[in-house]
C-alpha cells in the first residue's frame, strides 16, 4: 500500500496529523508493506523570510479578530499537540517563510531521508522555536538527520527544489487539495485534516482491505481465462 502525505512543515495541525498517521500505522497489522512518501504544499509562499510578529498577533491581522481571541486558538492546538506529546511553543515560535525548509526537505528526499528531515522541520518550527528561514538553521538540522551541510545549502542557495515545489503545488490543485494535511491511499483514497488515529487506521483497513479484494478478482478473472481458454461456468 503505499501512502503520501501532503503537508508544510509550517502548518501546526501538519506535524499533529503526521504523528496521529504513524501511531495508527504502528498498531496497523500490515505495516511492512505500507510506503510512506511526502509531499509539499506551501500554505503562504508570499510571507516574508522572517516576520517581527508573533504567530498571535499574526493570526490576529490575518483575520481580523482580537490578539487574545488568536492565543485562545492557539491554545486549542497546543493542547492537542500536547497530548501527543508534542510540546508546541507558540510564544517563542519565529514566524518563516517555509520555502527553504521545504528545498531542504526534498534535498533530504535525494538519500531517502525526506521523512525524518520533515519531522525534524516540524519540530524546529513548532517545538523548538528556530527560524527554518536561516541557512545556517538548516544546515545543523540537515546534519541532525545525517546529511551534509554544505551540499544542502548549496541545493538551497541555487534553488534545487523549487520546481519539485511548484509542480506539487500543480498537482494539488488538480486532485483538488484544499487544505493540509492531506493523505493519499493507493492514489485513490484520502483523508484530510489531523483526524483521530482511529480514524487513521480504519483507513489503513479499509484500503489494504479493498486492495486485497482486488486482487482476488483479478486473480479469479486470471483463472477463468488462463492458457488462453475462458472456461465455461458450470
Amino acid at each position: 500500500m503505499k501512502v503520501e502525505i501532503w503537508s508544510d512543515i509550517a502548518c501546526p495541525f501538519c506535524y499533529i496529523g503526521k504523528t496521529k498517521f504513524q501511531a495508527a500505522l504502528d498498531q496497523f497489522e500490515h505495516q511492512a508493506d505500507v510506503v510512506v512518501s511526502y509531499r509539499t504544499f506551501q500554505l503562504d509562499p508570499e510571507a516574508p523570510k522572517t516576520s517581527h510578529l508573533k504567530i498571535h498577533d499574526l493570526l490576529s491581522q490575518k483575520h481580523g479578530m482580537p490578539v487574545e481571541t488568536a492565543r485562545r486558538m492557539n491554545q486549542q492546538i497546543i493542547n492537542e499537540a500536547n497530548q501527543l506529546g508534542l510540546k508546541y511553543d507558540f510564544d517563542h515560535l519565529i514566524v518563516a517563510n517555509s520555502f527553504d525548509a521545504l528545498q531542504l526537505a526534498y534535498f533530504a528526499k535525494d538519500y531517502d531521508k525526506m521523512g525524518a528531515m520533515t519531522e525534524r522541520l516540524m519540530k524546529a518550527y513548532m517545538v523548538d522555536g528556530l527560524n527554518v528561514s536561516d541557512h545556517a538553521v538548516l544546515a545543523q538540522l540537515a546534519t541532525e538527520v545525517g546529511l551534509n551541510a554544505t551540499a544542502a545549502i548549496q541545493a538551497l542557495e541555487a534553488k534545487q527544489y523549487q520546481q519539485q515545489i511548484a509542480q506539487d503545488r500543480q498537482e494539488a490543485y488538480r486532485i483538488g487539495l484544499q487544505g493540509v494535511p492531506f493523505f493519499v491511499f493507493n492514489d485513490q483514497y484520502t483523508v484530510s485534516g489531523a483526524q483521530p488515529t482511529a480514524a487513521f487506521l480504519e483507513a489503513l483497513n479499509q484500503v489494504w482491505q479493498k486492495e486485497v479484494a482486488a486482487k482476488k478478482d483479478q486473480t479469479d478473472d486470471d483463472a477463468y481465462c488462463a492458457d488462453g481458454i475462458c472456461h465455461i461456468e458450470s
